[in-house]
């Protein structure tokens, strides 16, 4: 099978990504509305009140903006991934029609390479604000992650290789 062009490797990780960004619109559909739902909650308690006789309402609406605000943090997580499955899409779409150094790739795997970058920073600032906001709750340090750091460069070090391909393809074109 074929890596490049029309009902290739790349194709069909083409419709793959479609798949992916397609459940992620869902996904962040869904955490919106969860927002709402949290918001409305911890401003009326009253709607609550039919469903939970056990206290669990008091619980949810002390808690609803701080439930708000995690909602938001994984809303803007799906956002990131979002971004750069977005990107990836227009990559592939290239890959497909047999165009792999196209120029506009490079800026596309930068930003990818920042998004995945922002998205390791967002952690660190995440479990930073939990810290600060929630003393004395159970939590989880995070990890220094290699892996995510060498994933960020190893995205940059694609990005130049794309660079030179274009650089070398236009140098191809003026050749006679």
């Amino acid at each position: 099978m074929r890596a490049l062009g029309p009902g290739s490797v790349s194709s069909v990780l083409k419709i793959v990504l479609d798949v992916v960004s397609g459940a992620l619109w869902i996904a962040m559909a869904a955490v919106g509305l969860l927002i709402l739902a949290a918001l409305l909650l911890s401003f009326d308690p009253d709607l609550l009140a039919g469903l939970a006789s056990d206290g669990a309402g008091a619980q949810v609406t002390r808690r609803g903006p701080l439930l708000a605000a995690g909602l938001a943090a994984a809303a803007l997580y799906i956002g990131g991934v979002l971004a750069i499955v977005g990107r990836l899409r227009r990559i592939f779409a290239t890959l497909t029609a047999g165009d792999p150094f196209h120029p506009d790739n490079v800026t596309r795997l930068r930003t990818i390479g920042l998004i995945l970058a922002g998205l390791e920073l967002g952690r660190y600032l995440l479990w930073a604000l939990g810290a600060w906001l929630l003393p004395g709750v159970d939590k989880v340090e995070p990890d220094f992650s290699l892996t995510a750091w060498f994933s960020v460069l190893v995205v940059f070090v694609l990005a130049e290789v794309f660079r030179e391909g274009a650089r070398l393809r236009r140098e191809a074109e003026l050749t006679i």
